[in-house]
């Protein structure tokens, strides 16, 4: 939804946007003047960033070799430019960081001959460019020339990967730009400092086309890279006797077919003047392409009971545990006492390669009809593969069933046709009112604005790793807000209830914990995004411990507005966060203890009522240890925190009137 007010300049006013500085170099400044971007169309096309007045990106080429290998951006002869400047409200579907967006960009287009054109965007955060064609057959793309050829001196957030084939979840290895090289592969999103500035590249608008993923190069500079096209796919035997893992076994020497006329996927660089910045950049959604669902009254954000993280292990109840419709009911039950929205069937409902096929023990439409009953609905786990080949029809029983969405798992590729298959699950889900979960994926890209029924998705080195990992630490977890969360909303799965310190942390897959306090936990709920929000423990353990569960049960999924009250990299994060009338805080730290001021001052004014979750005085040794308080506060107040190492701090205030 978008209320706007633009207007196209004529070339006489050109001057205060895109400048003709010479023959064939252009300038492009952002509302506020702090962002240029200078385009230079010589023998190929060059664009390069300024940063109040400091030059943080050099000229770097941009080309994209289509049909005949014709090198678009070769030798380019510029018949058009166009400008504009656009002033807008955003109103996106679903709330992920407010329920408003200011969007207000200034655009060059440059058409060139050879029917192709390149537009740019400069926003205060920001800039971002696309190849858009016109031709009129079928287009085959070659390969696309995307650089970053940056100043020097920068560090680097470096998602490292070993090949395509991948989940997408990777830790973040922080060095020097300089030492990487042609053969260091990295996902997206990835950071990067330039001066007193942060710089995140990640990309957008990604329909009908492979993801990008980034090289190193020779000094300070990182290449585009694309997966193949894929001719043939098969199982991959060495690691699955199933369906879960299905790699690319024949590919092509191009990386895409698509139509002639189109606009390419948006390269964004997210531009930051402090770290705070990267938690309310919103570029992924105000880039992406709107929204092509007319009815959004069905989706429903909301939390989910989730099973498979806790591996079912309930407890005190006279039926075996596991994969059951009497544990699932439980599960429900459990949802219904706290207002939970949802519960996840996830892997074992059904056999593996037939998604229509349930196993022994599990009655899937009187789990869906007990849920209904009890006002708690239900979401089914199937992998892609299984969907795939029977998705319509699965699609249309889920639905008959009463289910409420899917959560499609182990895709671990974004080469075109894979991107293909993403729309094509979101556009038959959506056909059908059903929302989508993606597990096993690749980072958002925008296709929650265009199809926003897709609520949130993995891509992100969450709390399964706990499983079997002790590199999910609070240093990880204070890294992952700004870097993959930019990108858009992420299933990092919070919530744990067994919890530890370093010193006595133990990965267990049957029966997990977490690294850090309860109040760690407890603080993601404000921080963390995602508009399905899971509860990953088992309901034993939070029907064992009411006052945690009551907490917990309080937050939202979405938000109205978003503040960022401290925040540093890797370090520590303090944020309020707004629905309704009630605002709801929180606040991390990584290894170190740390105190924090936090002020009040963005209440407006009035008497409220704060209850505060803290990491109790022992929680340095036992990490379950918390302090509840409850008092009342006014905007005036500055509330002093103390976290343990790898602790946090959670509060919910409520008006009092």
């Amino acid at each position: 939804m978008i209320f706007s007010k633009y207007k196209i300049l004529s070339f006489a006013v050109f001057a205060l946007l895109a400048t003709a500085i010479k023959a064939q170099d252009y300038s492009l400044l952002s509302p506020n003047g702090s962002i240029a971007l200078k385009i230079s169309v010589g023998e190929n096309i060059n664009y390069a960033i300024t940063v109040d007045g400091q030059s943080v990106l050099k000229p770097s080429a941009l080309s994209m070799t289509v049909n005949d290998n014709i090198t678009l951006g070769k030798s380019p002869k510029v018949i058009k430019s166009e400008t504009r400047s656009v002033s807008q409200v955003l109103k996106p579907e679903v709330r992920v960081k407010s329920e408003t967006i200011v969007d207000n960009f200034n655009e060059l287009t440059l058409s060139f001959k050879g029917r192709y054109a390149v537009a740019f965007r400069a926003y205060d955060n920001g800039v971002a460019y696309r190849f858009k064609t016109n031709f009129r057959k079928e287009l085959t793309v070659v390969s696309e020339t995307v650089t970053f050829n940056f100043e020097g001196g920068n560090d680097i957030y470096f998602p490292r990967e070993s090949e395509f084939q991948s989940h997408n979840e990777r830790l973040y290895e922080f060095g020097k730009l300089d030492t990487l090289s042609t053969e260091d592969l990295a996902s997206l999103p990835t950071l990067l400092t330039a001066g007193k500035n942060k710089l995140l590249i990640t990309e957008t608008g990604l329909l009908d086309y492979p993801g990008m993923w980034l090289t190193g190069g020779e000094g300070n500079t990182l290449h585009a890279k694309f997966p193949p096209f894929a001719l043939e796919q098969k199982v991959d035997k060495n690691r699955w006797t199933d369906d879960r893992t299905i790699r690319v076994s024949k590919a092509a020497d191009y990386i895409a077919k698509t139509t002639g006329k189109r606009s390419f996927p948006w390269r964004v660089i997210c531009i930051a003047k402090n770290d705070a910045d990267l938690l309310t950049n919103q570029l992924s959604y105000q880039l992406a392409e709107p929204s092509k669902i007319e009815d959004i009254s069905w989706i429903k954000p909301g939390k989910v009971a989730w099973d498979w993280w806790n591996y079912n292990n309930i407890y005190g109840v006279d039926f075996e545990a596991g994969v059951n419709t009497e544990t699932y009911k439980y599960y429900i039950d459990f949802a219904a006492k706290y207002g939970i929205d949802y519960i996840m069937l996830d892997e074992g409902w059904y056999v593996l390669g037939d998604a229509l096929k349930i196993v022994d023990g599990v009655d899937a439409k009187e789990i869906i009809r007990y849920g209904k009953e009890k006002n708690v609905d239900v979401l089914l786990w199937v992998t892609w593969s299984s969907l795939d080949q029977k998705l319509e029809e699965a699609l249309d029983a889920y639905r008959a069933w009463g289910a409420k969405g899917v959560k499609v798992d182990f895709m671990q590729r974004d080469d075109q046709w894979m991107v293909k298959y993403y729309e094509r699950v979101a556009k038959a889900c959506a056909e059908r009112q059903l929302l989508v979960d993606f597990h096993g994926s690749y980072k958002p890209s925008g296709l929650r604005r265009t199809y926003p029924n897709v609520m949130t998705r993995e891509g992100v080195k969450g709390a399964e790793n706990n499983k079997w990992a002790s590199y999910i630490t609070p240093e990880h977890n204070l890294t992952i807000p700004f870097i993959r969360m930019v990108a858009g909303p992420m299933d990092y799965t919070p919530g744990a209830m067994i919890n530890a310190n370093e010193q006595n942390y133990a990965p267990i897959f049957n029966r997990p914990m977490s690294m850090g306090t309860r109040c760690h936990q407890l603080a993601m709920y404000t921080i963390y995004e995602s508009p399905l929000q899971m509860l990953c423990d088992n309901p034993s353990n939070y029907l064992r411990e009411p006052e945690t569960t009551e907490f917990i049960a309080q937050f939202p999924a979405v938000w109205d507005e978003s503040i960022v009250l401290d925040a540093k990299v890797s370090d520590y994060v303090a944020m309020a966060r707004r629905n309704g009338n009630k605002w709801f805080l929180g606040a991390m730290t990584d290894g170190e203890s740390r105190t924090m001021d936090i002020s009040l001052s963005f209440l407006k004014p009035g008497t409220y009522s704060i209850e505060i979750f803290e990491d109790g005085i022992n929680a340095s040794r036992y990490a379950c240890d918390y302090i509840r308080s409850v008092k009342n506060v006014t905007e005036k107040d500055v509330l002093p925190i103390k976290m343990a190492p790898g602790g946090g701090w959670s509060a919910i205030i409520t008006p009092t009137n």
